[in-house]
């Protein structure tokens, strides 16, 4: 008897471990769930799209690209999938391997239901990234418009911290940085001026943009290269699904935008343009003048003109392909002429500026928890002045001057980046990123023309052209721990190769949350930043007088370092409270000496510059309507910003 029992105790034992072994690490043993997340009407992929599990309080957010990547226990799982705009979505499912889920989500009809997504979305209290305002293409649609035109960069202008500028002056000031110290992203690709007519509207056509992201302060490591903001602009991808047209006629402007399928599901284009007609408008006004008063008359011209397109191509359900560009421009001119009795006249000035960008894009899924992006850029921007007068006597010349100044940046980049998702609570970006530099300081351009033989004068001097590299390279984990501390650490390596000179950086970066409950967050950062290029503007001059120089042996990089306190409270659902505080300092600033100019003629452009410090500190502070069917936001801003240059106004503050 003793044996039989000691032989069933001994089955028992075997079945026991036999269970164990089997279910045990299928308990323990966890499995990631990635994909993509699409609009239904559209086929675009939604950035920053929310995925939640409820029940494990743990969540993802797609990429720039609607990537997501979440790792969860084995068993049954069900995930929340919402976004603005959209219905949400639930998915159930028993997780029991790697699984691949495309989620389509449906476009609301009707703004009853924003709401209900509204309270489900608070990124702004639960995210670790503080000093950043997103807006979606369904805000941006929302948004006033100026003289007809919905204007992106007249929208953030209302937020706190973010200033305009002066007429004819481009860009915008940002806790008190300079137009120069903002990074302007158009899909990936610097964007060196912004502005179209002098400043009053941005050279970004709403019809096209998918999602805008301004990083104030707090900034992650994957950007770097200026001082004050980040400023990234996602265009839409097209419509798959199929075609559609979409136009409007403004008081100044009109726009017209097309987007569709070239391959059903597979592959779709957008192409957007637009184009003022105010020289038209102001025409007619200008040939009465001159006929009025036949002594003396003008006239003038100015228009502006931009065309944004992208194609996207899905190569497999792993792997896709995008290619967008963007091309703009803006001329203005005046003539006059003069009689006096048989002295004519005459003189005609223009000005001309604008950018071209084009990006080449690969995403592919490397696996269920890495995801890659390579990118290929270019990108340009020149401004041309010119002014001619002659002077002629019964018809017969007797002297005639042409003078032009010619400047510019481009670059050359590419540049590969990574989505690492390793473990519920971690989530990696790294990556390298390298742009061959090639700026024009200046080249002026004198011809005079006297009317004899061998009077004249034909001479091209300035400076040359300045080849650069700029390299950088970086790494950032936003971690959770435990449930109520958030973490975004990171480090951002560069280096700028010009002439016989090279100059390195390490610039680390920090960002805290605290959840004191469920409507309250406490956040707090710490960053570094390093800028390799500058921005020569003459602020007595009101016209986009754009002259970008590299640092070289003489002038060094500008350096910030910003510390911010902020704390986030939702008092109401669908209200939000935000208040922070920063102070930061800059270096190695730089600004023309007195009575200096890109007009000056002679010499280098570097001995006409003033080196200086900076240093920016204040408080601001943002109530926003989240949800229902009026939103919006109430801004206030109380801040100082000081700079110091030691031949200007008398080396004082």
């Amino acid at each position: 008897m003793e044996a039989i029992h000691a032989k069933t105790t001994l089955k028992g034992i075997l079945f026991t471990a036999f269970l164990i072994m089997n279910f045990l690490p299928l308990v323990a043993q966890k499995f990631t769930i990635s994909g993509t997340v699409e609009d239904r009407s559209s086929g675009e992929r939604l950035i920053n799209a929310n995925l939640f599990d409820p029940a494990g309080n743990r969540g993802a957010i797609t990429n720039n690209y609607g990537f997501y990547s979440i790792t969860m226990p084995a068993g049954p799982v069900k995930l929340v999938c919402s976004y603005v705009g959209f219905r949400q979505q639930d998915i159930g499912l028993n997780l029991r391997n790697d699984t691949v889920i495309n989620v389509v989500l449906e476009p609301l009809t009707n703004l009853a239901e924003v709401t209900v997504i509204g309270e489900i979305n608070r990124p702004a209290l639960e995210r670790t990234q503080m000093s950043m305002t997103e807006l979606s293409g369904k805000s941006i649609d929302k948004i006033p418009a100026l003289l007809g035109e919905v204007d992106v960069l007249k929208a953030l202008q209302l937020l706190p911290g973010v200033k305009s500028g002066t007429e004819g002056a481009s860009g915008i000031y940002v806790r008190g940085g300079g137009p120069d110290e903002n990074l302007i992203l158009l899909d990936g690709v610097p964007v060196y001026n912004a502005n179209h007519l002098f400043g009053f509207f941005s050279v970004f056509n709403t019809d096209a943009i998918q999602s805008v992201r301004l990083i104030q302060g707090g900034f992650p490591a994957r950007y770097g290269g200026r001082l004050s903001s980040v400023l990234d602009i996602r265009l839409k991808e097209g419509n798959n699904k199929k075609i559609g047209v979409e136009g409007s006629i403004g008081l100044i402007s009109s726009r017209l935008t097309v987007e569709g399928p070239i391959i059903k599901d597979r592959t779709s284009f957008i192409v957007s343009a637009r184009r003022t007609y105010a020289e038209v408008l102001t025409k007619p006004y200008m040939w009465y003048l001159a006929a009025r008063d036949s002594l003396f008359g003008s006239s003038g011209k100015y228009f502006f003109q931009d065309m944004t397109a992208k194609i996207n191509h899905r190569l497999s359900d792993r792997s896709r392909l995008y290619l967008s560009a963007y091309a703009g421009r803006d001329k203005a001119s005046v003539q006059g002429f003069e009689v006096h009795e048989d002295n004519l006249l005459k003189e005609d000035f223009g000005l001309g500026w604008g950018n071209i960008t084009t990006a080449l894009r690969w995403n592919y899924i490397l696996s269920p928890k890495l995801f890659s992006n390579t990118t290929l850029t270019y990108s340009k921007y020149d401004f041309l002045t010119q002014m001619n007068s002659s002077q002629s006597v019964q018809d017969s010349l007797i002297g005639e001057s042409n003078f032009s100044y010619d400047s510019g940046i481009r670059d050359l980049a590419a540049k590969v980046d990574f989505d690492w998702q390793p473990s519920p609570v971690h989530s990696v970006k790294f990556g390298y990123g390298h742009i061959f530099h090639q700026f024009k300081p200046g080249v002026t351009v004198y011809q005079l023309n006297m009317g004899a033989p061998a009077t004249g004068v034909d001479t091209t001097f300035g400076n040359e052209n300045i080849h650069a590299q700029e390299m950088d390279l970086y790494i950032e984990d936003d971690w959770q721990i435990g449930t109520r501390f958030k973490v975004n650490a990171g480090l951002h390596g560069s280096a700028f190769k010009v002439q016989d000179s090279t100059y390195t950086s390490l610039q680390p970066r920090i960002s805290v949350l605290f959840m004191a409950n469920e409507k309250w967050s406490l956040k707090a950062s710490y960053t570094h930043m390093t800028q390799y290029i500058h921005l020569l503007t003459n602020s007595t001059i009101g016209l986009p007088t754009d002259l970008w120089v590299p640092s070289t042996a003489l002038i060094r990089p500008q350096k910030s370092v910003q510390y911010a306190l902020g704390s986030v409270w939702e008092f109401r659902d669908g209200f939000e409270l935000s208040v922070e505080g920063y102070f930061k300092t800059m270096s190695n600033l730089i600004e023309y000496k007195e009575g200096s100019s890109f007009f000056v003629i002679g010499g280098s452009w570097e001995d006409r510059l003033e080196f200086g410090k900076g240093v920016a500190y204040g408080g601001e502070f943002l109530l926003r309507k989240t949800a229902g069917k009026t939103t919006g936001w109430i801004g206030y801003t109380l801040s100082w910003s000081n700079r110091k240059f030691e031949n200007l106004n008398f080396g004082e503050w």
